[in-house]
């Protein structure tokens, strides 16, 4: 993969940008997955997701970096990547909880947010040893979320077609990160199954 396309799919599929796009998915494109708020109002879960898993953790990052704690926002060392991800979830539970709004909420909007957070605080907790893919966290999780509402039946046939994107995303997104010398095969491969992994699990207690 040349390097330039690689850069720009790295870039554009952050792990802080994966949330909002997949948010997105779900209240926009897959219709009757979610109920609640109505079409009109969703626009606030946007917002509220944009601003706890990119703003809050975007801003903190740069700052980081400002204060010389990270050499730049690529945080291409393992070592500089312990707050960032602290950050990152920090702000991914604050999104959990000002999703969970029983009545005025589906329960799917908070358990999709509380599933990234644990997805989170795993890498976190990995990185502290080992330089786990971010990149490959967020789209394996992405890809496994997706899977689940298509099994459950929530999705109709448009879910199938964001579900083949996610997957060929995923692909490219990893091949992207090996490309850019950021992770080794092992590294983007246990991120891809962690993220996975972790929306499996959110199935496997019935919470979709």
């Amino acid at each position: 993969m040349p390097r330039l396309l690689a850069t720009v799919l790295s870039a554009v599929f952050h792990p802080l940008l994966v949330p909002l796009y997949l948010f997105y998915v779900v209240c926009y494109q897959l219709p009757g997955v979610v109920l609640r708020p109505v079409l009109s109002g969703r626009w606030l879960v946007l917002v509220i997701v944009a601003a706890c898993t990119l703003g809050l953790p975007g801003l903190g990052t740069a700052l980081l970096v400002r204060l010389g704690y990270a050499d730049s926002v690529e945080l291409r060392q393992r070592q500089q990547r312990t707050l960032p991800l602290l950050l990152a979830a920090v702000g991914f539970a604050t999104a959990s909880i000002l999703l969970y709004r029983p009545g005025q909420l589906d329960a799917l909007l908070a358990w999709l947010m509380a599933g990234m957070t644990l997805a989170v605080l795993l890498t976190l907790l990995i990185t502290l040893r080992w330089k786990i893919s971010a990149h490959g966290v967020g789209m394996g999780g992405a890809f496994g979320l997706l899977l689940l509402l298509h099994l459950s039946g929530a999705a109709d046939l448009a879910g199938v077609w964001w579900l083949a994107g996610s997957a060929a995303l995923a692909g490219a997104i990893g091949s992207a990160r090996l490309a850019l010398d950021a992770h080794s095969p092992a590294q983007v491969w246990a991120g891809l199954a962690l993220g996975l992994g972790v929306a499996l699990a959110i199935g496997a207690v019935n919470v979709l």
